[in-house]
């Protein structure tokens, strides 16, 4: 009798390994900001971050996402109205790096390594529009990043030509993104931080409705001046 449930029984505690394994690297949605996780190993902003707003704002929103997680596509809005608000000439500027939480899905680390050829072959403006018709399309088709491309303004040989040979430095790009992300606490998607300098940065594991970061800018601002 002892052997008829063991079957059963292993398959209810697989499903329980797996639930967990996923938990803890999937996309999250709303929590309370914390001061949990590792902020000092977050990478100092630098040339090669893909930003949009002023580069020398006194307050700067740090996200790291991935393109095929549901909460980023809202948040990505969220911060675009954030920003749009400010100006670009504001005090206010996002900082988007790559966290592919390829454990889960499959094209994750695709669209990463795509998003940084539309940079390398359009610079910082055509990244972002790239960036915003992977969200538009989610779950983006790999065999239409061309069509992406040229709606973001990107030179199609460039990118073809950047995307072919993407198991190199691009690859090595998102990656260190994506290490950083792990090495800063980052269990999902999105993990922010608003970071004001000399101030302990503020850290949101998840997503928030426009509101609330509007409010955590304010502070995050008020502090900054």
């Amino acid at each position: 009798m002892k052997s008829s449930y063991t079957i059963p029984i292993a398959i209810v505690l697989g499903g329980v390994i797996v639930a967990l394994a996923v938990y803890f690297s999937v996309s999250r949605p709303p929590s309370t900001p914390s001061g949990k996780g590792n902020p000092a190993a977050v990478r100092p902003i630098g040339v090669n971050d893909h930003i949009l707003g002023n580069p020398a704002a006194k307050v700067v929103i740090i996200e790291y996402a991935d393109f095929d997680c549901t909460y980023c596509k809202g948040f990505s809005d969220t911060l675009h109205q954030i920003v749009a608000d400010e100006g670009l000439d504001g005090e206010i500027a996002w900082a988007f790096r790559h966290f592919p939480l390829i454990e889960i899905h499959e094209n994750a680390l695709r669209h990463a390594e795509a998003a940084e050829c539309a940079a390398q072959a359009g610079g910082n403006d055509a990244f972002w529009k790239f960036s915003d018709a992977l969200f538009a399309a989610q779950p983006a088709d790999p065999t239409k990043y061309g069509v992406y491309a040229e709606k973001a303004g990107v030179p199609g040989e460039a990118f073809a030509s950047c995307y072919a040979n993407a198991s190199t430095t691009v690859y090595a790009r998102v990656m260190a993104d994506r290490q950083n992300a792990l090495d800063a606490g980052a269990i999902g998607t999105p993990y922010t931080l608003i970071v004001v300098p000399g101030k302990a940065p503020t850290i949101i594991s998840g997503t928030y409705p426009y509101e609330a970061i509007q409010s955590m800018i304010s502070d995050a601002l008020k502090e900054a001046r």
